[in-house]
This record gives structure tokens, C-alpha cells and sequence, in this order.
């Protein structure tokens, strides 16, 4: 009859070409194409999956609808679907609302769907076997809901409220991975536990597109949401689970938010340009930890200073400005390396190649953490600051690939090793994952994947990490079949990484609600594998295991723990859960959808008694979201009474003593059907143990021999730990043994392995450490140089510390314990010093020493350096710095192009040049990071005469004494000089000396074309030139006008010579004497050559080039 009908409606209806292709999903085929259609499908026993297609505008006939309704009284399950083909996606409810997708069929009215009618569907989870529900059977009710219209959103941000709260928000949006934003979003609410949902884009704002959804951790009815900066920079703010909001225009881009702990009202805001904002947003790096800062609005922030470095920041919020900032760490520190966490704050820094980590436990000074000697960690991660002690993933000198875990005491200063060669990975961002998973509710048991002769291994502790051991495989796998792996070749290997998805639980799970139980993903085997997975668990908290699926599922408790939920882990789309009300041992599968979704997430709240889960996901890759909601209460039939419950023991390999204490927990007998309390306690009784030695962790310096006992390491010095003990007191004196933290063993052996009271006994100072807090050897002139002393032994107490700064300030302290934060000191002049610590005592002394650089920003420098030289002949050159400097800059001086440079330590040198012609002088200046440059120009001749030259007094009223004007001055004079005698102007150099009164130099140079036959020629021709001027001078016939109505007259020099200044930008002693001499000379060679002076080589010598220029001028150097 069947086919006879589908014959029928054969001869009405045809299939369009568009149909492109189908897609077997699961039990269901999904046609695409580029149109869309009504799909009706079935799947009937022992018959053939059966799909009619009929286009959505197709009019059908009347005798072919009644067709249709025969067809619909013959199947017994419909699923009613919306194809999405091409690019168009349709309307899945034509109501714009709910629609469930479990077993409706609309009626066909013409053709077309009802737009007003709103069709609901709730169905028992029973229905999968094919039979309904008898009114005893458990039975799941769900509903679904479409979320319209975003079948191209690809996030989505759910947030349950949480407390037996019944509002649900789920912020979908369509990241654009080209653009990097996001471009739609909507914002859709729920009241009634996820039944149905309204959309909110007209509360928040049609074109508002929302990029971001937080909830406030202590009232989750305050939501606020941040839009997308693109479209506009705004914050939403609601204080009743998004009923209503208030938008806030803000003025920057907001990166990320954090509330406060404890104040709901308080919000850091870290913004894109890393500026700290007033009012009620901040540049953040963690807030307050409440009962450790004194007061509530503090902020903890690394602020950037250069690359590489920081500065760890503590301020109030709202008076977060430069004089209200306490800088507690003395010095720089690494980037992003700041981590506050309660009762600590960690930071790094890096010298010369080699990370040093210091912590500040419960807001104290920072202190050295300290981790075996030769452990000489590359890298340090902080895994946890449980219970008051730290546990850490250092990757040590000798690792590329692992880590190793230490576990430290209560202030975090002192490692041990627990476990080497952990494995570890990068998540998507880079971030270290390490394979490391703390068991939920059972107080001191880890789990550790660890790499062993190349394989990795699933280990177990249950004494922080004192001894671990191999998981013990199950007996059988899931079909009963006996596996038969005996330790330690075999054993049972789990999966400890977190989940990146938020929306489900991850390979592995446990509950502190359900102590002992611990479901997770692995295989069996002698090693970890990513294939043939299987799930496992335990119900004794890891001494023995069952095998409960051969498929990899996600895994949440329900009920309080009292129930285990599972869920395929596939790529593909799924419509069963499983429900185990007996750890796992039976389940009863159910239907949660007819259509198969691609399961995104669920969704529950953890802390309520309303037995909701939210399922949400996509039927096809190109729909809506779907949310399905899922009541499973009528799993139950009452509340749990005292005689549903049992108690067990928790024991390590049948050691009843775990941590100190024996315990006695309760659960729920397996298989009742009775709903759990959150209130009812699953600890039974708690009796502690005698101590023994696995109790106790070796202390640091001391390591686990193979027979239990802790031996010494062979670089530790016991009395290094005791140098705070002073004569007249005492201290505990390790035994090598330190009690494990948390654990509660009294007596037995307490007394043996804890450590022992002895008398302090004098000591001389030893390994006494000078350094300044920032571990650098140079330091800007004025700033605050901050000095430390560290003693490695001796009684700090009566040991007094000199600290000689080596500018001739000294300072001394009674006792080693008053320098804890450091030794200030600002130097006020430039130079190297010899800065010498001594601690000295009644036993002896010792002491250490550092030479600190103190340099000045190089500001500018002038390149001073004679007009002409003479070949064959030393000329000085000289470089003179603004400010002067003392010893602590460094000089590269280039000659002649040449590609190497000569490096000085004083900013003179003299040179010998031997090519005729124009020589370039090009030196550099090197203060620290910033290096300045200059050049010049020095012509080099056999021989040259010179005039002194001196102008009208009027010239010194206009003389800005700056080089550029008296370049200019100069070539005004040569011109001058060059028109009045006939005398080409290449033969001709002027230069103008700096200060007043102005004076200047005139140069007279042979031809150049003269060879050397015809020196003497050339010198009487040189003195002819000079004598010309000298009586052009003297008449003053050498004029320029320099403004309108001031001409200037230039003359001979007739009284002294141009004045004599500081030609070194290094002032000592030596050269104060050098230019006395300078002067000496220049006199005597003023009188001697009666204001002509004639060149010759074998009558100059080097000391009588030109004076030069000093330090008044305002040359600015080039940096480089």
C-alpha cells in the first residue's frame, strides 16, 4: 500500500534538478540544494528510509494532500526539517518563535503553515525503544527551542544564572575571522529554565552588535555586556538578569573586564591602549584579595617601563596617579610575569640570560624562591596556590619537552621535588597546558601524566605527591572480556588536559560533592594513547577501575553527584544521553531529540536542586542554534532518607591511613532512585593516625634515598637556612624531613622526623653579595640607586653592615635585618665608583665590592678640529659633550672612509694625515643605549699662511655665536678678501672662532696645481698674497654689509689672539695645564710673527693648529 501511494504522488509531483546533493547524517539524509523544501522523513521497521521532496511552492492537488494524510497515519515518527541550501537559510518556525523538532508534524493547510499557532512538543526519553512510557518507568521531558534568525552566528556565550534562578541568557554572534570582529550579534532570554526564549536586540539596541557577556561573581543577576568597538564603544550594565539595561557610551576600547571579589558594584576594565581609566574602570592585573590588602579598592598592575622590563604597581583605584603608586618589588621585572593569587604574588626577572623568581607570601617583602641548586630553571609556571603552599611546573636546564613538578612550604619560598618529566603542551594561545589534575573531594590525591623511557605513563598519588604509583587497568573491558594486564608493563593511562570548550566537561571529571568517583578518558596499555579510546571510572577513589564505554564521552554529574550523565563525543550529530543512577555500573539510554544535533554544549547548574540540563547546538552546519531543554527529575521518585545511603572507606591500597586520618565517607546506595540534598555530608568520620615517616616530604636541601630516608644533597649547607639566629636564641633545626601540609597526623613518629630545637651558636659573616635591586652595573646620574645585601651565613642579627658608596659618603647599620628593602643612594656627579660592603661581627669580617657606572643623557656634541693641517704632521682633534662627562662614554673616531674605527675612552686624540686634500673626520659618542654623531672637514696642505683677523665692534652685537652664522660670516670675508686682491676664493679659508669679540682665521693655501719643484715659489708667491692683504686690511678696504646701514670693517688683529677656551670635554687636571701652555705659546707666536704667521712643515709643529671651538656653541649631534 506504501508504494502504491508513493506511486501516486509520482505522478503529481516531480523533484526539482536543484537537489545537488545528500548528506547521510547519523539515521537521517539532509538534502541540500539552492532552494528550499519540506522534507518528510521516517525510518519504519523493516522498510526503507523513505523521503518525499516537494517544493515549498509547489500546489498540490487535492486528492494528493489526502494522499499525504494517509502517509502520516502510517509512519509513526515524522521529523520536520528545513533544508538550508546554498546560501539562504529558511525560516525554521513560521511563527518566528518556538518550535519543537521532536515528533511534529504541522498540518498542511493549502500548501502553507499556520503563522499564528506556537507548537510544542514534550515527550518521555522512553520513547527511543519504540514503546511509550508506563506511568513507574523514568522518563526525561524535553523541549526545544530555535533560536531564529542567527543560523550564520558561529559563537555563542550561555549563561545560566545560576542559585535556582530560571533565567538563561545566551549571547549569539557572527565572528568575522578576516576582519577580527564581530559584525551581528544577538541577545536572547530565557524565564523558564530554557522552555522558551525572547530575543532582546530592541532593549539593547537594533544596532548595537554585542561582543562580549560577564556576569558579576557575587550577584549573578548583574550582567553587563560589552559592543563591539567598531560600531560603537559602549557598556551595558543590568541589574536584573537582563530584564532591562543601561548603556553606557565609554571613550576607549575595552579588552576585557574583571570584578571585583566581593564588591559588585567595583569593575577593572583593561583597555586596548593599556591606560588605566578613572572612575569605575581600570587598567587591571588583578584586584584586591580580601583580608590580605588592607584596603578593598586596591589594584595590583604590571606597568611596562621598556622592553623587556616592568614594574610591579600597587595603588588604589581611583587615585591610581603617579604619586599615589607603591612600588613593591625593588627593581625591574620580566614582563607578563606578574601573577597575584591569593596569599601570593610571584614575579620574575631575567640577568644576563638566567630567570630569577621571587614570591611575597601574605603581602610581606619579596623573597629569592628557592629551588634545588643545579635545578637552574628555564621556565616556571604556577600550577596552584591551594591550601597555603604552591605547586609549580619548572622545566629545568636539561628539559625541552616536560617539566617537572616541585611542591613548596607555606610561604613559597622553599622547592622540593615531587614528580620529574611531567608532560605538558601549548593550548591554541601559546599557554602552557600541563598534563596535572588535582582529584576533587579527597584531600591530597593528584594525577600526573609523566614521560618514562619515552612513553607516557598515567600516575596516582595520595600524599601530595610523596610517592606516586601506576593506575591499576579493569579486570575486563566494557564487554565482560578479560584484559589481563598486570603492572608495571600494563597498567591504565588517562587524559588530564582541561577542555577548551566551556560546554563540556573535558576528558576527565571529578566532583568534591561525590568524593571517590572519577570518570575519565584513556586507554589500557603500557602507554598513553589518542586511539582506541575508552571511558573509565572508579568509585574508590582510584584503586581500582571499570570500564564504562569503548567511546570517548563528556561526563557530568547530576543531582548533586548523584547521577552520571554521558554524551558521545563525535563530530557528527547525536540524539541519545546516557544515565548511570549506580557509578556507572548500568545505563539507560535516552532520546533527547528525534532529529540529530551537532552537539556545541550543555548547560546546568551546578549548585541547584531543579534537575535541568540545557542542550544547545545545530541540526546542520547552516542552522539555527538549537536549545534543548531537558527536565530529568521524574528520574526520581523521592528524596533520599537514611537508609539510602552507605558509607566506604578511603584507603591507598588498603592503607586505611590517607593524609593523617583515616576517613569514612557516604553515598548513595547504587540503583536508588532517591534525590540527593546539596546540604548532606559525605564525610562519615575523620580519625587521625599516628605519624610516620611518609607523612613528611623531605625538606629542602635533602632528597629520598630508595630506602625511604632523606639524605642531604651534596650542595646544601644545613646552617645557610639558620643565619637570622643570633647568640642567646634558638632555632629548629631541620631533620631533614618537613610534615606534608594538610595532612593531620598526630604523634607516633611526630617527634622523630620534626625538626629540633638547638641553641644559636656565633658565627662569622660568610658569602656576603652586593648588588643593586635591579642587578644593573649602571645607573642614570640624580636617580635613586637602590642597593642590597645579601649574607649567605652568620649571625645577621649582631653582624653591623658599612656600605662606602665610593662618592665619599659612607653609611653603617647595626644589623644585617635593617637593609631588608635596600640602601638608597643618589649619586650627583657622572663617573665609574667603587661602591664596598663589609659585615663584620665579633667572629670576623667579610665583605664584597662593585663598580657602578653613572652616566647623563648625551644631550649634544661639537667635533672640534683645525681648518687646515699639514701633511705629515699630528693635528689634534677633539670632541666636546654636553654635559660633561667623567670615564664613562666611549668615542669611535673614522679617518680617511675607512671601514674600521679607532675606539678612545677620551674624547681627544691626535692623527697624523698623509693624503693632501679634503679629509673627512666623522666621530661617534656612546652614553649606554644612545650614541651621537659628527663630522667635519680638514683641509690638508704642504704649507699655508694665516692672518688674524677682527671686525667692527658693531659685528658683536649681531653675533648669535652659533656655527651656522659664523659659516656664513666666514664666506662673506673670503668673498670679500677674494674681490679686493684678485685672489680665487679656492685659495681662501675664513673661520670664525666662537665667543666675543669676534675674531677670526684666515687661511691662505698654494695652489693646487703647484707641484713640489716650485714650493719655494709658491711660498714666496703665498707671502706676496698675505702681504696684499695685510695692507688691504690696514686701510680697511675689507667690507660687507650685514643689515641696511651697518657695514662692517674687517682689520689685522693687533692685540691678542682669539681666545682661548677648554678644547677637552673631559676636565682634569692635565688638561687644564695643557691649555696654560696653549696660551703660552700662542702668545709667544702673536709677538714673534708681528700678526702674520707663514706655515711651513718644517716650522709647524702640531700644537699651533687653530684654537678650538668651546663648549658655548649649539651644535646638535646626530643620533644614530
Amino acid at each position: 500500500m506504501f508504494e502504491e501511494i508513493k506511486d501516486g504522488l509520482a505522478k503529481h509531483l516531480t523533484v526539482p534538478k536543484v537537489c545537488t546533493h545528500a548528506q547521510l547524517t547519523g539515521e537521517y539524509v539532509l538534502i541540500h540544494g539552492r532552494e528550499s523544501f519540506l522534507l518528510f522523513f521516517s525510518f519504519l521497521p523493516r522498510m526503507k528510509n523513505i523521503a518525499t521532496i516537494i517544493p515549498r511552492h509547489t500546489v498540490i492537488p487535492r486528492h494528493a494532500q489526502h494522499e499525504l494524510k494517509l502517509i502520516s497515519l502510517l509512519l509513526t515518527q515524522f521529523l520536520f526539517l528545513n533544508a538550508t541550501y546554498g546560501d539562504k537559510n529558511l525560516d525554521r518556525s513560521t511563527s518566528g518563535d518556538a518550535r519543537s523538532r521532536e515528533g511534529f508534524v504541522e498540518p498542511f493547510q493549502g500548501g502553507s503553515s499556520s503563522s499564528s499557532s506556537r507548537a510544542e512538543y514534550r515527550r518521555s526519553g522512553e520513547e527511543v525503544r519504540g514503546s511509550n512510557p508506563r506511568q513507574s518507568e523514568p522518563h526525561l521531558d524535553t523541549s526545544t527551542f530555535a533560536l531564529s534568525g542567527d543560523s550564520a552566528h558561529n559563537q555563542a556565550m550561555v549563561h545560566w544564572s545560576g542559585h535556582n534562578s530560571s533565567v538563561i541568557l545566551i549571547l549569539t554572534k557572527l565572528y568575522d575571522f578576516n576582519l577580527g570582529a564581530v559584525t551581528e550579534s544577538s541577545l536572547w532570554r530565557s524565564t523558564d529554565y530554557g522552555s522558551t526564549y525572547s530575543k532582546l536586540n530592541d532593549k539593547v539596541g537594533s544596532r548595537t552588535v554585542l561582543s562580549y557577556l560577564y556576569v558579576c561573581p557575587t550577584n549573578k543577576q548583574k550582567i553587563m555586556m560589552l559592543s563591539d568597538p567598531e560600531v560603537e564603544s559602549a557598556v551595558l550594565i543590568s541589574s536584573d538578569e537582563g530584564a532591562s539595561f543601561e548603556k553606557h557610551p565609554i571613550n576607549f576600547n575595552i579588552l576585557s573586564l574583571l570584578f571585583h571579589p566581593a564588591q559588585e558594584n567595583w569593575i577593572l576594565a583593561y583597555s586596548h591602549d593599556g591606560k588605566v581609566a578613572s572612575n569605575q574602570f581600570f587598567r587591571f592585573k588583578k584586584w584586591a584579595v580580601m583580608g590580605l590588602d588592607r584596603e578593598s579598592d586596591v589594584v595590583h598592575i604590571e606597568t611596562r617601563i621598556a622592553k623587556g622590563h616592568a614594574q610591579y604597581v600597587k595603588c588604589r583605584a581611583q587615585r591610581c596617579t603617579e604619586g599615589n603608586r607603591q612600588f613593591l618589588f625593588p627593581g625591574y621585572v620580566d614582563t607578563n610575569s606578574l601573577v597575584v593569587q591569593d596569599e601570593y604574588v610571584f614575579t620574575q626577572v631575567t640577568k644576563s640570560g638566567r630567570a630569577s623568581y621571587f614570591v611575597s607570601y601574605m603581602r610581606e617583602s619579596f623573597k629569592k624562591m628557592k629551588l634545588p641548586k643545579y635545578c637552574l630553571p628555564k621556565d616556571m609556571h604556577i600550577i596552584s596556590t591551594d591550601e597555603k603552599q604552591v605547586f609549580a611546573a619548572v622545566q629545568e636546564w636539561n628539559q625541552n619537552n616536560t617539566y617537572s613538578l616541585y611542591i613548596s612550604d607555606s610561604p613559597g619560598v622553599y622547592f622540593i621535588l615531587s614528580l620529574e618529566n611531567l608532560r605538558t603542551s601549548r593550548g591554541p594561545a601559546g599557554n602552557l597546558l600541563v598534563d596535572f589534575y588535582k582529584v576533587e573531594g579527597i584531600n591530597g590525591m593528584y594525577l600526573a601524566n609523566k614521560l618514562v623511557d619515552n612513553h607516557i605513563k598515567t600516575f596516582i598519588t595520595y600524599n601530595k605527591g610523596q610517592t606516586w604509583a601506576l593506575l591499576p587497568a579493569p579486570a575486563t573491558d566494557v564487554a565482560g572480556n578479560n584484559l589481563h594486564c598486570i603492572l608495571p608493563f600494563c597498567s591504565l593511562h588517562l587524559h588530564l588536559e582541561m577542555s577548551e570548550n566551556p560546554y563540556t566537561s573535558g576528558p576527565i571529571t571529578s566532583k568534591k560533592a561525590v568524593p571517590g568517583i572519577i570518570v575519565a578518558t584513556g586507554n589500557i596499555g603500557p602507554e598513553l594513547s589518542s586511539t582506541n579510546l575508552g571511558m573509565f571510572i572508579t568509585s574508590d577513589a582510584g584503586n581500582s577501575w571499570r570500564q564504562i564505554f569503548d567511546e570517548e564521552h563528556n561526563i557530568w554529574f547530576l543531582d548533586n553527584g548523584g547521577a552520571l550523565l554521558a554524551v558521545l563525543h563525535a563530530t557528527t550529530p547525536i540524539r541519545h544521553l546516557w544515565i548511570s543512577l549506580d557509578e556507572g555500573k548500568k545505563w539507560d539510554r535516552h532520546s533527547f531529540s528525534l532529529a540529530p544535533l551537532y552537539v556545541d554544549g550543555v548547560l546546568m547548574e551546578p549548585e541547584s536542586d531543579n534537575h535541568i540540563i540545557t542542550f544547545f547546538g545545530h541540526f546542520s552546519h547552516r542552522s539555527e542554534w538549537q536549545l534543548i531543554k531537558i527536565d530529568y527529575k521524574g528520574l526520581f521518585t523521592r528524596r533520599c532518607m537514611d537508609g539510602d545511603y552507605q558509607t566506604w572507606y578511603l584507603h591507598n591500597k588498603g592503607e586505611l591511613c590517607v593524609m593523617g586520618e583515616k576517613q569514612i565517607y557516604m553515598k548513595r546506595r547504587p540503583g536508588n532512585r532517591c534525590m540527593l540534598t546539596q546540604d548532606y555530608s559525605r564525610i562519615y568520620s575523620s580519625e587521625p593516625c599516628p605519624c610516620t615517616a611518609y607523612d613528611f616530604e623531605c625538606d629542602y636541601g635533602w632528597e629520598r634515598q630508595t630506602n625511604g630516608k632523606c639524605s642531604r644533597a651534596f650542595w646544601f649547607h644545613p646552617n645557610s637556612v639558620a643565619k637570622s639566629c643570633s647568640i642567646g636564641q634558638s632555632f629548629l633545626n631541620s631533620t631533614g624531613y618537613r610534615k606534608v601540609l594538610s595532612n593531620n597526623c598526630k604523634d607516633g613518629g611526630k617527634n622523630m622526623y620534626s625538626p629540633k630545637r638547638e641553641a644559636c651558636r656565633p658565627r662569622a659573616p660568610q658569602g656576603l653579595r652586593l648588588t643593586t635591586s635591579q642587578g644593573e652595573l649602571s645607573a642614570a646620574l640624580g636617580s635613586n640607586v637602590t642597593f642590597m645585601v645579601y649574607l649567605d651565613d652568620g649571625d645577621s642579627l649582631r653582624t653591623s653592615i658599612q656600605l662606602d658608596f665610593g662618592d665619599g659618603i659612607k653609611i653603617t647599620y647595626s644589623n644585617l635585618s635593617r637593609t631588608d628593602d635596600g640602601i638608597r643612594h643618589i649619586y650627583r656627579t657622572t663617573g665609574i665608583y667603587q661602591v664596598t660592603a663589609v659585615a663584620e661581627n665579633n667572629q670576623g669580617s667579610d665583605s664584597s665590592i662593585l663598580f657602578l657606572h653613572i652616566t647623563s643623557p648625551v644631550e649634544r656634541i661639537y667635533l672640534s678640529t683645525p681648518v687646515v693641517a699639514v701633511r705629515g704632521k699630528e693635528a689634534n682633534l677633539t670632541i666636546v659633550v654636553w654635559p660633561s662627562h667623567t670615564r664613562t662614554l666611549t668615542f669611535f673616531w673614522w679617518f680617511d672612509n675607512s671601514s674600521e674605527p679607532i675606539i678612545t675612552l677620551e674624547g681627544s686624540i691626535t692623527h697624523t694625515f698623509q693624503k693632501e686634500g679634503k679629509n673627512k673626520v666623522t666621530v661617534q659618542v656612546a652614553s649606554g643605549s644612545t650614541v651621537m654623531q659628527d663630522s667635519k672637514v680638514i683641509n690638508v696642505k704642504e704649507f699655508f699662511r694665516s692672518l688674524l683677523l677682527s671686525f667692527s665692534p658693531a659685528l658683536d652685537e649681531h653675533n648669535p655665536d652659533i656655527p651656522e652664522w659664523r659659516e656664513d660670516i666666514g664666506r662673506v670675508v673670503r668673498t670679500a678678501l677674494s674681490q679686493v686682491s684678485g685672489v680665487p676664493e679656492e685659495q681662501l679659508l675664513v673661520s670664525l672662532y666662537s665667543g666675543l669679540p669676534t675674531t677670526a682665521e684666515l687661511f691662505i693655501l698654494p695652489n693646487e696645481q703647484t707641484s713640489s719643484e716650485h714650493k719655494k715659489n709658491n711660498g714666496d708667491a703665498l707671502q706676496t698674497i698675505s702681504d696684499i692683504f695685510v695692507t688691504a686690511l690696514n686701510q680697511g678696504l675689507i667690507q660687507f654689509e650685514l643689515k641696511n646701514n651697518i657695514r662692517i670693517i674687517v682689520y689685522m688683529t693687533q692685540q691678542t689672539l682669539a681666545p682661548l677656551v677648554d678644547s677637552n670635554a673631559i676636565h682634569s687636571g692635565s688638561a687644564m695645564l695643557m691649555l696654560l701652555s696653549v696660551v703660552i705659546v700662542g702668545l709667544a707666536a702673536f709677538f714673534i710673527y708681528k700678526f702674520k704667521r707663514f706655515v711651513h712643515p718644517d716650522e709647524i709643529s702640531s700644537s699651533e693648529a687653530p684654537v678650538v671651538t668651546p663648549p658655548g656653541d649649539d651644535v646638535d649631534g646626530k643620533k644614530v
